[in-house]
């Protein structure tokens, strides 16, 4: 059993609903003071230096920052309110909120970890630059990434005229990163690496973990939906057009076929897989 089910199992109940709806509001509030009073987002930022002498409010603040570009209100409108949260919304339908919860949360807990590693690597160099380095810009694009991922083959209209494929605007952003890491190191930027891979590290370790995202699919899960469905009508009422209520996964043969048989589900298996009582113990098991 993966890691991430075994949380699930355990804290599955502290997933936060519509947590992409208090992302969004947390980007509105800090686009006001970008506006009105920028000097704000300035003592509320992530910087090390400062928060291990007293400001420790700044490990929780800086998420408020929205990503670059959000001086820009049509930016800000478009690519967060209308690009980020449907995404994000989509993601937490399919993975459940405490799936997505975890992978929010990771990613702001990396990245804090990477800015104090950096701290310490590089000690008071970026104290008072006025470089802001660690933003929420690359946690918004796991989150993109991680919804390209799911749903590959969806398109959208880029500037609402050219349609796309995401798993092409991802392998896109994914270059661009790259690019961004090469010239970092070729001009021995080396320590602007570190907010890059602390902010995407969520996004590495969540799919390496999950890396079987099949049931995350949308046609899976819809299929799953479907299922679900079925069986709640055939409890209410068997006989309605036939279906039934358990299929062997090998065989093929349910209690229509047979209303002696027996059915068990296979807790080694990785998936739902039910099978009849001639191939619960001689199946192999799906990985």
């Amino acid at each position: 059993m993966r890691f991430i089910d075994k949380l699930e199992r355990k804290y599955g109940k502290y997933g936060i609903s519509n947590l992409t709806m208090y992302i969004i509001g947390c980007y509105v509030l800090g686009y006001i003071f970008r506006i009105f009073n920028p000097g704000i987002l300035s003592m509320l930022s992530l910087e090390p230096a400062l928060i291990v002498r007293g400001q420790i409010w700044r490990l929780v603040t800086w998420v408020i920052s929205p990503p670059n570009g959000g001086e820009n209100i049509l930016f800000f409108v478009i690519a967060i309110l209308f690009f980020y949260y449907p995404i994000g919304t989509a993601l937490e339908r399919s993975w459940g909120s405490f799936r997505y919860t975890l992978y929010i949360f990771s990613g702001i807990l990396f990245t804090v970890i990477g800015a104090f590693l950096l701290y310490f690597l590089t000690g008071n160099f970026l104290v008072g630059s006025g470089m802001y380095i660690f933003s929420t810009y690359y946690i918004s694009l796991s989150i993109f990434l991680a919804f390209a991922l799911s749903y590959p083959d969806m398109e959208i209209l880029l500037w609402f005229v050219i349609p796309i494929k995401m798993k092409w605007m991802a392998i896109v952003y994914a270059v661009m990163v790259l690019y961004d890491i090469f010239t970092y190191m070729r001009h021995g930027l080396w320590f602007m690496i570190i907010p890059i891979v602390a902010s995407l590290l969520n996004f590495i370790l969540f799919f390496i973990e999950t890396r079987d995202m099949s049931r995350y699919n949308p046609k899976e899960v819809r299929r799953k939906q479907e299922f679900k469905k079925a069986m709640a009508q055939s409890r209410t009422n068997p006989e309605a057009g036939g279906v039934a209520r358990h299929k062997c996964a090998i065989c093929g043969r349910t209690e229509l076929d047979n209303p002696n048989l027996e059915f068990r589900f296979c807790s080694k298996c990785n998936g739902n897989y039910e099978y009849c009582q001639d191939h619960l113990f001689t199946h192999t098991h799906v990985k």
